[in-house]
C-alpha cells in the first residue's frame, strides 16, 4: 500500500530567519500533484508559538517553462528556413 501525500504539507520553525520579512515557518506541500515550497508568517507579534494564526504563501518548486516565442515576421528564422 502506498502513501498518498497529495493535498498535504508540513511546516517547521524557520531557524534561518534574519529579518522581519523572512517567514516564521517554512516547509513544503503537494497540491493536485504539484510540489510547492510553503512560507508562513505569524499574523501578530503576540501570536502563540503553540497555535499561531498564520498567513501562507505557496511557490511551485519547479516553475513552469513557457513555450518559446514564435519568431517575428521578417526574422532570419522563419519556419520556411528550417531544412527538415
Amino acid at each position: 500500500m502506498s502513501y498518498d501525500n497529495d493535498n498535504k504539507g508540513s511546516i517547521w520553525k524557520n531557524e534561518k530567519r534574519e529579518k522581519d520579512t523572512h517567514p516564521h515557518f517554512t516547509g513544503s506541500a503537494t497540491i493536485e500533484g504539484v510540489e510547492y515550497w510553503v512560507s508562513a508568517w505569524k499574523r501578530g507579534d503576540d501570536a502563540s508559538d503553540k497555535a499561531p494564526a498564520l498567513k501562507f504563501s505557496f511557490k511551485p518548486k519547479q516553475e513552469r517553462q513557457s513555450a518559446p516565442a514564435a519568431p517575428a515576421k521578417g526574422s532570419d528564422f522563419a519556419d520556411d528556413d528550417i531544412p527538415w
